[in-house]
């Protein structure tokens, strides 16, 4: 991470690769670094570099300015250089459009993710023979590894829609769905109500996805961080605990499953209810949430 921008050296480098200069470098919420700069931006045609509390390098740019094609060659550049010591997790592509106090970011954001150091739970189940599905921003984070099949979303409710649609299909033993706007457009901005019409939103779509449920199928409802909407000292994850709710008509209801050790428990989890063979991190808590366990072939 980087709490006071990248190196100078770094920032050179890559300056070189994409033939122009940059603007910005330093931690900073990603709405308010382009209303400071996108003038400049629209008048340099430099693009704007920006971190944050997380391992990410972002790149915004005017769609006008920058097209979003070469906005993604930009970040691919930057993926390319930033490994080893400076290996950040992601490089985020930041397209946005507008005017000059009214800039909007769009939805065409693309994230060039770090390789997973090690095999997930996605890889050991397309090992065996299985398919997963991400739904969303799934194949970014994982840098495509371990996905069979990916959908783009446009927003949370296009995000549930995908998802029914790939339950309707009965091809994947894995969906794994990102609906990005509590974190990006609510959590981050501190928008309170907009976050809590969102929640509401989705509450509202959760029995369509239950009644979905084929009789094996089991449904996991969780966060990878926090992004408190209340918090106002700063944008940034605020990392409080995740919540977890796990449903299905085998599983059994009422059970309290405490707090996990580790988020890598419900991989875990479903590696084993999969019969896929254990993974390197996590305890599964299968034996606690079924009716029958093992019913699964």
């Amino acid at each position: 991470m980087y709490p006071k921008g990248f190196p100078q050296k770094l920032i050179r480098a890559f300056e070189k690769r994409i033939g122009r200069k940059t603007l910005g470098n330093r931690p900073a919420s990603g709405t308010k670094i382009i209303e400071e700069l996108g003038l400049e931006h629209i008048r340099t045609g430099y693009p704007i570099i920006y971190t944050s509390a997380d391992s990410v390098f972002q790149i915004a740019a005017h769609e006008e300015i920058i097209p979003v094609d070469e906005l993604y060659r930009l970040c691919k550049e930057a993926r390319r250089l930033l490994r080893d010591e400076d290996g950040v997790a992601r490089v985020i592509a930041r397209p946005f459009t507008g005017k000059p106090g009214n800039f909007q970011r769009t939805a065409r954001r693309h994230d060039f993710s770090m390789p997973p150091p090690e095999d997930t739970l996605l890889d050991s189940l397309i090992r065996t023979g299985k398919k997963t599905c991400g739904v969303g921003k799934i194949y970014d984070i994982f840098a495509g590894k371990g996905i069979s099949e990916t959908v783009s979303i446009e927003d949370n409710m296009d995000g549930v829609d995908r998802t029914l649609e790939k339950m309707a299909k009965d091809s994947c033993s894995l969906i794994f769905t990102n609906l990005v706007d509590f974190d990006m457009i609510y959590g981050h901005r501190r928008n309170v109500a907009a976050y809590a019409q969102a929640l509401q939103e989705f509450d509202g779509r959760v029995p369509e996805i239950l009644q979905n449920l084929k009789p094996e199928d089991i449904l996991f409802i969780t966060a990878d961080h926090g992004c408190d909407p209340t918090l106002q000292a700063h944008t940034d994850h605020t990392r409080e605990y995740i919540p977890l709710l796990v449903s299905g008509k085998s599983v059994r209801g009422g059970v309290d499953l405490g707090i996990r050790e580790s988020f890598a428990d419900i991989g875990q989890t479903a590696a084993e209810y999969l019969k896929i063979p254990r993974l390197k991190y996590g305890q599964s808590f299968l034996g606690l949430i079924l009716n029958k366990p093992g019913m699964m072939e």
